[in-house]
């Protein structure tokens, strides 16, 4: 639990003196946006991995 508390206070103190307001809003979408793309390829991985499928 540690470990998640503190990648939470590095995201946020990430965007603490960011300015332009836009570019912290665009920055932590396309942060929430990469991470859906690893959890979706961590999934088929280990869905071809378990079921079987040649790779």
């Amino acid at each position: 639990m540690g470990t998640l508390l503190h990648f939470r206070k590095l995201y946020f103190d990430a965007f603490d003196d960011c300015k332009p307001e836009i570019l912290v809003y665009l920055l932590k979408g396309y942060s929430l946006f990469c991470a859906l793309m690893l959890i979706m390829a961590l999934y088929a991985f280990i869905y071809r991995a378990f079921t079987g499928f040649e790779f």
